[in-house]
């Protein structure tokens, strides 16, 4: 037998391991240091703690709208409702009666 022969016997020999080495090492890389690896897992852990967090202020807003949304469905004073916009506005009805204090004394 020739050098050459032995020398191609032996590299095919070793291929089949060599490539199952390299996807092993490549998949052991890939755990530890890729984008879904042991490397990024505490950086996932705070994101997913940002995300709840984040989650838990728009349930409060929500719940805070369906209040407000809650209260719109009963039936409203017109009355109370024209004195709290114009509470709200700092506006009065020309026909209202307006008495001046000073800062000095509070009404309330």
């Amino acid at each position: 037998m020739s050098l050459g022969r032995i020398i191609r016997r032996k590299l095919r020999e070793a291929a089949a391991p060599a490539v199952f080495l390299a996807l092993v090492a490549y998949f052991l890389w890939g755990a530890t240091q890729g984008d879904r690896g042991l490397e990024a897992s505490p950086q996932r852990q705070e994101e997913l703690a940002a995300a709840k967090a984040d989650q838990a202020r728009a349930e409060a807003d929500v719940a805070m709208w369906e209040r407000r949304i809650a209260g719109l469905r009963t039936r409203i004073d017109t009355d109370a409702l024209d004195e709290r916009a114009r509470a709200m506005l700092n506006l009065s009805d020309p026909r209202d009666v307006i008495v001046p204090y000073d800062k000095g004394q509070r009404l309330f």
